[in-house]
């Protein structure tokens, strides 16, 4: 009979505190929060003062290539991993090219199959932890064509990217796990197929927890502190004991403090007995919380992005101008199509949160404007117009005015992409029954169409364009999202 789920959490517990150089302090527990779909959190017992270290990770537990046996045993392929992309196209015999995620994810099959093989535990020192990290995840990767299809017109779903995941699992994991099967225990019962799944598994574990190991400054290259998420298979990374129990929002009362040995978890201000002890995990939109994480909430609404495609800009430019098709065929061979953007990121000109981790009362987020970039494709654009015919854009004013209406234009043709209506949607999301998987899928819908919808009104209402404060570019956003 399998262990129940208060049991797993009991020995994961139990395991952590016996680490040595762990602390967990018994103002809080953790608790079954599976009732409101949060799995495992951290609650506080009683009330916490700011500062209060809430418990202490030692480096030497955090479950990475360096600290798997793996890598011992297959020096060779790990090697590779370690190189500027692995073997070269001349050595036929060189392994297949590891980066930081690839290897990341074969140390946690070796790891889950160790588990598998013994019954005793043994042969697994992170068998405790293992078992309370999910079996499952409710990341669209999982998906059905109908609950992807609920995302309606959302770039989410092209960013699913399970046909490229599963293409390297085919192409680099796979081979590595059959040419090694003596040392990934019981891989030989298994089928081809039943691998690359525990590898998809696998992946979705790393992509919701795993973090960059090699950080050795104290902020980042965005100014946030503690430890980033590397989603280029750059460097290090690693999955983090207890820190994964932790659930996030967009205010938050914890912060995760870096020393030379361990990594202490602290409370950023007073929390009251009965409160959730909360991580961050950026400023992200919802649908990138759900690519990521399989959940989305009301607070990180405020950081939605809607990606306008240039395509449609285009065609909201020539519908404006009314340019005939001889006209356009000439503007265009005024562009320097290679040097445009493909596409650009709305957003919200969002205030940073504070020191406590709460949004400031006095500055809420909202739309400031487009995207800098936008503008500036915009304008050369308009310009290799007037270059055809300079009565269409007389002067800079009328430029102006028509960057906001075919901008305007733009945005009412990617909303109307959507097969439902902004009221519809909001009918639904207040009335309606339905799966989590579905509700989910409508909040990322609502919205991005609810960001369209307060940027038209800015364009449509605010006459000559103004360029967004505080936002990140769109290039720098859109490789955020990617």
């Amino acid at each position: 009979m399998a262990d129940s789920f208060d049991e797993l959490t009991a020995r994961f517990l139990s395991w952590f505190k016996q680490l040595p150089g762990a602390t967990f302090s018994d103002a809080i527990a953790i608790q079954d929060l599976r009732s409101r779909n949060a799995g495992r959190g951290i609650i506080a017992l009683r009330d916490i003062p700011a500062e209060t270290v809430l418990f202490t990770i030692p480096r030497a537990s955090i479950l990475s290539v360096e600290t798997s046996a793996l890598r011992a045993q297959l020096p060779s392929l790990f090697a590779a991993a370690a190189s500027e992309g692995g073997g070269t196209a001349d050595d036929d015999d060189a392994p297949p090219p590891l980066d930081a995620w690839s290897a990341l994810i074969l140390v946690l099959l070796y790891e889950h199959l160790q588990r598998d093989a013994d019954a005793t535990g043994a042969a697994c020192r992170w068998r405790p932890y293992l078992d309370v990290l999910p079996a499952a995840f409710a990341t669209p990767m999982f998906w059905s064509p109908a609950e992807l299809g609920a995302l309606q017109a959302s770039p989410a779903v092209a960013k699913v990217g399970r046909e490229s995941a599963d293409n390297m699992f085919r192409g680099i994991l796979l081979p590595a796990v059959r040419a090694h099967a003596h040392v990934f225990a019981g891989s030989e019962r298994l089928s081809d197929e039943q691998i690359v799944a525990l590898a998809h598994r696998m992946g979705s574990t790393i992509m919701a927890y795993a973090f960059d190991l090699d950080k050795e400054e104290d902020e980042d290259e965005d100014g946030e502190d503690g430890w980033v998420e590397d989603r280029d298979g750059k460097a290090l990374m690693g999955m983090v004991p207890m820190a994964d129990i932790l659930n996030a929002d967009a205010e938050f009362n914890v912060h995760v403090n870096h020393g030379d040995d361990d990594l202490t978890v602290t409370a950023l201000r007073p929390i009251r007995a009965g409160e959730e002890i909360l991580n961050y995990y950026g400023p992200h939109p919802n649908s990138e919380l759900l690519r990521r994480y399989g959940y989305v909430t009301e607070r990180h609404a405020r950081y939605d992005v809607v990606e306008i495609p240039w395509e449609l800009i285009e065609a909201a430019a020539v519908s404006q101008l009314n340019l005939p098709q001889e006209a356009w065929a000439k503007v265009r061979g005024h562009l320097d199509e290679d040097e445009m953007e493909d596409s650009f990121v709305l957003e919200r000109d969002c205030p940073e949160v504070t020191a406590e981790g709460l949004f400031p009362d006095a500055a809420p987020a909202q739309f400031t404007g487009l995207p800098g970039d936008l503008q500036e494709q915009l304008t050369e654009f308009l310009r290799a117009v007037r270059a055809v015919d300079p009565a269409l854009v007389p002067d800079k004013r009328k430029r102006e005015e028509l960057q906001a209406a075919i901008a305007a234009r733009a945005l009412a043709a990617l909303e109307a992409q959507y097969p439902t209506t902004l009221a519809q949607d909001e009918q639904l999301l207040a009335t309606a029954a339905m799966g989590d998987r579905e509700r989910m899928a409508l909040i990322v819908r609502v919205g991005e169409k609810r960001l369209l919808r307060e940027a038209r009104a800015f364009l449509e209402s605010s006459g000559p364009l103004q360029q967004q404060h505080g936002g990140a570019s769109s290039t720098v956003k859109r490789a955020r999202l990617e």
